[in-house]
């Protein structure tokens, strides 16, 4: 696991927004899994600036979005696909039948994660999967817990979790209460993974990474087991961490 420390958010948003385009650079075609946020806003106005500059094109890039609220509408202002829409879809030259996300109002949630899964698979697999850390080691929306569902799945939101997302809605009471995610198998399948973890508020959470064994009670700990991980911090989130 490779660690890359910089000084505030402005310089994460620039690395990790160059990690990902030199991805697509590389691999023009290239599946990008994306996370949402605000860790990835940086790294996303990154990219779209290289793309308005004419520095990469996307309109091969297949995307796969970690998550997704449920139930939500896709045109309700606090759903990942209108916040991924608004902050990232809509700037670039992405194809709309490139872009995939949970469905946050499917009438079958298995039949969703399954083919959700099966068209990872089809896709070739995602290239290079960028991820966020919860204060409470979350990845995606698997939070911590005796075991992790390995596929996605419809997962109920720890109170931490609904607590942290308030700031995104009128009040906590709107945060919905369950999310569709990517499991930590199908995360974990990614060729490449780039973790972002900014500011105080992450500083447990990444010491509990590097600090704890693998367990399922920090779900970021599973990341030890891949073989190409870049964690892209600043030094509030790091300083005082012996990796």
């Amino acid at each position: 696991m490779n660690v890359l420390v910089y000084d505030n958010e402005e310089q994460i948003g620039i690395a990790a927004g160059n990690y990902m385009c030199g991805q697509v650079l590389a691999k023009p075609d290239s599946v990008l899994g994306l996370a949402t946020g605000s860790t990835p806003l940086k790294p996303y106005g990154h990219m779209i600036k290289l793309y308005e500059q004419g520095a990469v094109d996307f309109s091969k890039v297949t995307t796969f979005n970690l998550d997704e609220y449920y139930p939500i509408s896709r045109d309700n202002a606090q759903s990942y696909y209108y916040f991924m829409n608004e902050h990232f879809y809509s700037k670039v030259n992405l194809k709309p039948e490139n872009i995939h996300i949970p469905n946050g109002q499917t009438d079958d949630v298995e039949a969703e994660c399954s083919e959700y899964d099966a068209l990872i698979e089809q896709s070739g697999g995602i290239d290079l999967q960028i991820l966020g850390i919860g204060q409470n080691g979350h990845i995606g929306f698997n939070e911590p817990d005796s075991s992790l569902n390995s596929a996605t799945h419809l997962t109920e939101l720890s109170k931490s979790t609904i607590e942290a997302n308030a700031r995104f809605f009128d009040n906590e009471a709107d945060v919905p209460k369950y999310a569709l995610t990517m499991g930590m198998s199908t995360i974990l399948k990614a060729r490449k993974i780039v973790l972002l973890a900014s500011g105080k508020s992450k500083h447990k959470a990444l010491s509990e990474l590097f600090d704890n064994s693998i367990n399922t009670s920090v779900p970021a700990t599973m990341l030890k087991i891949h073989p190409d991980v870049v964690v892209i911090c600043d030094k509030e989130a790091y300083d005082g961490i012996d990796k």
